[in-house]
């Protein structure tokens, strides 16, 4: 038997019929670019959250890229990021010319807030905290230092939909949350999009122009924006994924709680949840010294998993200007070489889970 990393066909099949409807309605209604399917996404999505401003962008990356800018950050400017993150959490900064400075991560995977405040220069405009894999970071002690030297918070939620720290979901702690939409994210649309969480009316009015060309009254151009509309049918589409949001976390939840009570060997380490937090688990991951190894065995069992991230930012390619070495995150780099991620999905069957979780017991020494 097989076992995909993820089936999103399974998820689809759970609401096919409210996905169907949705699209059609969008299709139908002759309107299919900041219409009312946006609209009403954008004002249902802010009120669940618990924002005041939703803006719907076409990917998670424009999302960064625009709240950067929208603080005008740019040329000279410092953004402290994770140095475990994905690719797309540094581009968000590099994007706009801004310098990424990057901070090992915790054991939860997540920046390492007691590590922030050494990283502060007179050139540092903000902190960008990832919840990596669906866990909150540690949102206390960085408002506080954010709030001690007057820095910008931009959350990186691509991953945390509705994850919640100390009784408050992420994206709404910082002065602007991102969010990915991507289809294997917690909240997923049927393609790229993304959007961004703010309390501040005159950042939302900012981002509104930024998506549209930078012009806030049609053919009259204030700033310089980008082309990055959530069109009309992913808004429709990501109404039934919100409406069921809840459901996909709670089944991920008992995915992980079967893996973490199930899972028995001592060559791996299992993850663990922040005090105060309310993990999502996008991803299920892993620590593994021999994990190539266990990768080829479990592949061999048919069971298919994913590596997050193999290479961390500091040591691609496109990032040599910035004169970083290996070594220099030790941490961050450990865990590129030893993690691993196991499928978890809403959809995913739990006998699917036992033969994952039987497999990982498997794996021994030789």
């Amino acid at each position: 038997m097989s076992v995909d990393f993820v089936r999103l066909k399974r998820g689809y099949d759970l609401y096919a019929q409210e996905y169907e409807e949705a699209a059609l309605r969008a299709m139908r209604s002759g309107w299919y670019i900041l219409g009312k399917e946006l609209e009403e996404f954008e004002a249902g999505f802010a009120e669940y959250m618990g924002a005041k401003y939703c803006i719907g962008v076409n990917s998670g990356l424009d999302a960064l890229i625009l709240a950067v800018r929208a603080l005008d950050i740019g040329p000279g400017d410092e953004v402290i990021v994770p140095a475990n993150t994905y690719i797309a959490s540094v581009l968000g900064i590099t994007e706009n010319g801004a310098t990424p400075v990057f901070v090992e991560p915790d054991r939860y995977f997540c920046i390492d807030a007691e590590q922030i405040e050494q990283a502060v220069t007179d050139k540092t405009k903000a902190i960008l905290p990832v919840h990596l894999y669906g866990q909150p970071c540690e949102m206390d002690t960085i408002q506080t230092i954010a709030e001690k030297y007057g820095l910008y918070v931009i959350e990186d939620c691509a991953q945390s939909h509705g994850a919640v720290y100390r009784g408050k979901k992420t994206g709404t702690f910082g002065k602007i949350g991102c969010f990915s939409f991507y289809p294997t994210k917690p909240m997923g649309a049927l393609g790229d999009s993304g959007a961004l969480l703010t309390d501040d009316e005159n950042i939302a009015q900012k981002l509104r122009a930024l998506r549209n060309y930078g012009s806030a009254k049609k053919y009259v151009n204030d700033i310089c924006g980008k082309n990055t509309r959530l069109d009309e049918v992913q808004a429709a589409v990501l109404k039934v994924s919100m409406a069921h949001l809840q459901e996909g976390n709670a089944w991920r939840n008992r995915i992980a709680g079967m893996y973490l009570e199930g899972i028995e060997n001592p060559l791996v380490r299992l993850p663990e949840t922040r005090n105060g937090a309310e993990h999502v688990y996008h991803v299920f991951p892993l620590l593994c010294e021999r994990r190539e190894e266990l990768q080829r065995y479990l592949l061999d069992k048919g069971i298919h998993t994913l590596i997050h991230y193999p290479i961390p930012p500091h040591l691609q390619k496109c990032y040599e200007y910035l004169g970083h070495r290996k070594g220099e995150y030790p941490l961050s780099e450990s865990y590129a070489a030893q993690e691993l991620s196991l499928p978890i999905y809403a959809g995913m069957p739990d006998e699917e889970v036992k033969l994952v979780t039987d497999a990982v017991n498997s794996f021994r020494e030789d």
